[in-house]
């Protein structure tokens, strides 16, 4: 068997790829680059701006995000002080830059006060020039730090869509992944965003839960539904290094795939469009008028620890780590920068003409409208499939199949996303994500 047909045969399940090249592939630069030079022949017309807030009130047993659970009130303030010399070092680089979409993540941003969270909106609109009330932005939230006063100030500075992590509507699942979540804060957190108005409310779940059976993850998501959510973002439960669960032993690999089947066929039959395997949209969400809210695509600058920064030839952030220990050192290096040290980026992946055209590939594939040929020609001057006989494959298998103009993934290949994703990784991609070493 060839590493083509271990896609049917093996685990859909191997790694979520949600950005080309994985943040594991990262190493410090041999030469840090200016951040003027770096953006100087990039279009900063219609930038993503993304500030990470890594806090959060605890650590889930499957989180590998880089955050730091319940920290002091004096590492938040001098977090926050580090952000605005950031964006201020950084704004200095590019006087220019125009932002058409703005997020905040983490971590999770609302653990912040009403304080803390006004100054990062603050050093969005003020520092960065991002004019929040015309492009709007979105907010992850945890259930159980969702205010009244928090979400008036977020929907009064123009945020118009709040993504809630709400994983599974069910105690028992998630105090099993040391998660505990009383189902009544939940509720009441999804009445109060709904009750402020926000355009969009997106609600993450997650299938494959200790415990979890396909009944109850389908009652997660009919509870989900009765909030007529626009957007909800289905996901396989993962265990990774260093995570709580990923020191257990268990065999993870049983009831995602039947639980993806099920989701998906009452999701579609409640008049949801799948926009990727883990995306759904509902027919009453508004239409988007500017980029999509995808912060890894090309032009975005991340502010903040943890953060990433998207160019076409270069991907930069802090140093990556998931133990706490890890997290930090990193944390009490960044704070510890001056205005000066966040001039040039030293942490990251360069990207050749090679790895710019397989990015451009997965993050076109893995969609449900899949990948234009004339796009991928217009954009690189070459033919998709002859720099990519692996479609051939696809299409072989009964992964893809040619649709107007491109190659779309079939209902079979959408399901297995997160297996022909890494299998399309250069053998350089491939060869530092088995080399790096977890924190």
């Amino acid at each position: 068997m060839n590493e083509a047909e271990g896609l049917i045969a093996g685990s859909p399940y191997v790694g979520y790829a949600y950005s080309y090249p994985h943040k594991t592939a990262y190493r410090p630069l041999v030469r840090p680059v200016p951040l003027g030079s770096l953006w100087s022949a990039e279009s900063l017309s219609a930038l993503f701006l993304y500030i990470h807030v890594p806090f959060c009130g605890m650590r889930c047993g499957f989180c590998n995000l880089f955050t730091k659970a319940k920290p002091d009130v004096s590492l938040i303030r001098s977090y926050l002080e580090a952000v605005a010399r950031q964006a201020g070092r950084v704004r200095e680089s590019l006087p220019v830059a125009s932002f058409a979409r703005f997020a905040i993540g983490g971590g999770t941003p609302t653990y912040l006060d009403v304080a803390g969270l006004e100054s990062i909106l603050d050093i969005a609109e003020t520092t960065m020039g991002a004019d929040l009330r015309r492009i709007g932005g979105s907010v992850e939230v945890a259930p159980g730090t969702v205010t009244v006063e928090k979400l008036a100030l977020l929907r009064d500075r123009g945020i118009d869509r709040i993504s809630i992590g709400v994983e599974s509507f069910d105690e028992a699942e998630t105090a099993a992944v040391y998660r505990p979540q009383a189902a009544e804060t939940v509720e009441h957190a999804l009445g109060l965003i709904r009750s402020a108005g926000f355009p969009t409310l997106n609600l993450d779940l997650i299938y494959g839960l200790p415990g979890q059976s396909v009944e109850s993850w389908l009652g997660s998501v009919r509870k989900a539904l009765r909030y007529r959510p626009e957007e909800l973002f289905l996901y396989p439960l993962y265990v990774r290094p260093l995570t709580g669960l990923g020191k257990s032993r268990r065999d993870w690999d049983d009831l995602r795939l039947t639980c993806y089947r099920e989701a998906r066929s009452l999701l579609i039959g409640e008049g949801y469009a799948q926009v990727s395997m883990r995306m759904f949209r509902a027919p009453h969400a508004p239409e988007q008028s500017g980029p999509a809210y995808c912060c890894q695509d090309d032009g975005m600058v991340g502010l903040g620890c943890g953060a990433r920064s998207y160019t076409r030839g270069l991907h930069h952030a802090s140093e990556y780590a998931v133990g706490a220990r890890g997290v930090a050192e990193i944390l009490a290096d960044y704070v510890a920068r001056s205005f000066d040290d966040f001039g040039a980026a030293d942490f990251g992946f360069q990207l050749g003409p090679e790895e710019q055209r397989r990015r451009f590939l997965i993050q076109s594939l893995l969609t449900h409208d899949g990948l234009r040929f004339a796009a991928y020609t217009r954009r690189f001057g070459t033919d998709a499939s002859d720099d990519f006989p692996e479609l051939e494959d696809c299409c072989r298998l009964g992964l893809a199949a040619s649709s107007q103009g491109g190659l779309a993934l079939t209902d079979p290949g959408l399901e297995r996303s997160d297996a022909i994703g890494p299998w399309l990784y250069s053998r350089e991609v491939r060869a530092r994500m088995e080399d790096y070493s977890w924190r």
